[in-house]
């Protein structure tokens, strides 16, 4: 029986994404503030393909079947551990999470100041995430 490409990438991917254990959380639970609210949130992922852009309370969502993007309203919150994004596309929820963490997305020498995980309907999707302020190091286009 010949492996899935796609789940193996995906598993890569997931192994090459780990959060930090202690950055971004505040022993005392205060809620996370190491991105700036007027700072650009960019997350990424592969198998599937996927982009996440958000600047301020707006999104646009690109995938290769959406290549001109999604537009969508969402409202920020943070986390003890992170930050959180949610709004609803196409009339199902959507939540994204960026958490400080190295992450690689496996398919270039790029490397990610953070993880990112995007919750759309029942569906959960693992990628990497950068900033303005924290970009990623490596290549500009690989």
């Amino acid at each position: 029986m010949q492996p899935r490409l796609p789940l193996l990438a995906a598993l890569a991917l997931a192994a090459a994404c780990t959060p930090a254990q202690t950055d971004g959380i505040d022993p005392e639970g205060k809620p996370f503030d190491k991105v700036a609210p007027q700072e650009a949130v960019t997350m990424l992922g592969t198998e599937p393909f996927w982009n996440l852009s958000v600047k301020g309370g707006e999104g646009v969502w690109t995938t290769p079947d959406t290549p001109d993007g999604t537009k969508l309203a969402l409202k920020r919150f943070a986390g003890n551990g992170g930050l959180g994004f949610s709004g609803q596309l196409d009339g199902k929820p959507f939540t994204a999470t960026l958490t400080p963490g190295q992450c690689s997305d496996g398919m270039s020498d790029r490397r990610f100041p953070f993880v990112a995980t995007i919750a759309l309907g029942g569906e959960t999707l693992t990628g990497c995430g950068y900033t303005d302020s924290q970009p990623f190091t490596g290549p500009e286009a690989p």
